[in-house]
């Protein structure tokens, strides 16, 4: 499955493609930046108690970084052609960020959670940030992710910054199949177990799983406790793509519709799909 593909079979996904399109050509001029790898000993006991990895004072993985890589994409989406709504939305953005003394550091510590931050449009610069955020973490989330032992984690937040999991993943065949957690944030990708709702913890008695007419290998999986939901990807090979949140959005439209509610973090709460 290509991208142009999946946009003839889903028309009305074209304009949330072509805004992140446009968002990750501009986040790939960015001068790339990367996080040094910490030290995996000095956080073994935080990751052993649960305690993830960016919000680790023993890992002491600095962020401000990133968010100068963040200041810098709004800065170049807000001077680009842009649709004029989005065009108008990052200069705000922009103009509010630099009031901000140490504004790389006030975007580090919004993603993270501090409610201090109130920006003009905060689902907005989520999504910027985070972008730009990822591609510094990268060299960290992958080496992460060779170091450390899932089977020691199994929880339902992600082990890099702590966000619940916007999407995941069957892969495997039965009867070793795993679930992978998908992080819609900061990418990272980790096991959970295949019973349980990775929001409320409830057991399988709980879950129930909905197809989607003309959507094979995507499913919306749900808690009958808590009413949360879970986007599925039920295959390989296409990960890049169907597990792109912007790819599957119309299934949180689905899924809302029946009263579902979506509790992990989305980088799409600014709902572009509504500007023409």
């Amino acid at each position: 499955m290509t991208r142009d593909l999946w946009l003839e079979a889903h028309v009305y996904l074209r304009p949330l493609a072509d805004l992140s399109a446009q968002v990750e050509r501009a986040a790939a001029g960015v001068e790339a930046l990367d996080a040094p790898v910490p030290d995996w000993d000095d956080y073994r006991r935080d990751f052993l108690a649960g305690v993830p990895l960016l919000s680790s004072a023993a890992a002491a993985v600095d962020l401000e970084p990133g968010g100068r890589m963040a200041a810098a994409l709004l800065e170049r989406l807000a001077s680009g052609t842009s649709p004029e709504w989005f065009a108008a939305q990052t200069r705000a953005l922009e103009s509010d960020l630099r009031r901000e003394p140490m504004a790389s550091r006030r975007i580090a510590d919004f993603l993270l959670g501090d409610e201090t931050i109130t920006p003009p449009f905060p689902g907005l610069l989520r999504y910027l940030a985070w972008t730009a955020m990822a591609r510094f973490l990268r060299p960290v989330v992958n080496a992460f992710d060779g170091w450390r032992d899932d089977e020691r984690w199994l929880r339902r937040y992600c082990p890099t910054c702590g966000s619940l999991p916007a999407m995941a993943q069957l892969v495997g065949v039965d009867p070793g199949r795993m679930r992978l957690l998908s992080c819609g944030c900061c990418g990272t990708r980790w096991q959970f177990k295949r019973t349980g709702c990775p929001f409320c913890e409830a057991d399988s008695q709980r879950l129930a799983s909905m197809t989607i007419e003309g959507e094979p290998g995507l499913r919306i999986d749900h808690c009958e406790s808590c009413g949360g939901y879970l986007k599925t990807y039920d295959g390989q090979g296409n990960e890049a793509l169907l597990l792109s949140d912007w790819s599957s959005v119309h299934l949180d439209v689905l899924a809302q519709d029946r009263g579902l509610k979506r509790l992990a973090a989305s980088l799409y709460e600014f709902d572009p799909v509504r500007h023409p």
